[in-house]
């Protein structure tokens, strides 16, 4: 049984760091990553990595402000976020992509990141 366990959202002003991560069981992991739904709007990509080389990719929106890693011992990926903006708040949820599949095909709940003064 997949299990996909998120932590480290809040409530952060404009400018702050913060960390989430997402640690993962049951699952052959390929690739990894991080996709979020800002408010009344669609879920997007946001930074995932190769769980076997560690290559990693970013959207224009975060890149330079994001880094993403994993610790593959631990079963366990983070994402530092620094700068953070407003139109950064969302939902942030952890993805995985099993060896074999061509998506990503495990979700987690989800956790919130909110940006706010």
């Amino acid at each position: 049984q997949v299990q996909i366990a998120e932590s480290g959202g809040g409530l952060v002003r404009p400018g702050d760091s913060l960390e989430i991560s997402c640690v993962v069981s049951g699952v052959s992991i390929y690739n990894i990553g991080w996709f979020r739904r800002p408010p009344g709007q669609e879920r997007e990509f946001v930074c995932d990595i190769g769980w076997n080389y560690g290559r990693t990719y970013c959207s224009d929106s975060v890149k330079g402000r994001f880094d993403i890693s994993r610790d593959a011992a631990k079963s366990t990926m983070r994402l530092e976020m620094h700068n953070l903006k407003p139109e950064d708040t969302a939902h942030y949820y952890c993805a995985v992509m099993d060896e074999g599949a061509t998506r990503y095909n495990h979700w987690g709940q989800g956790i919130q990141v909110t940006v706010s003064s």
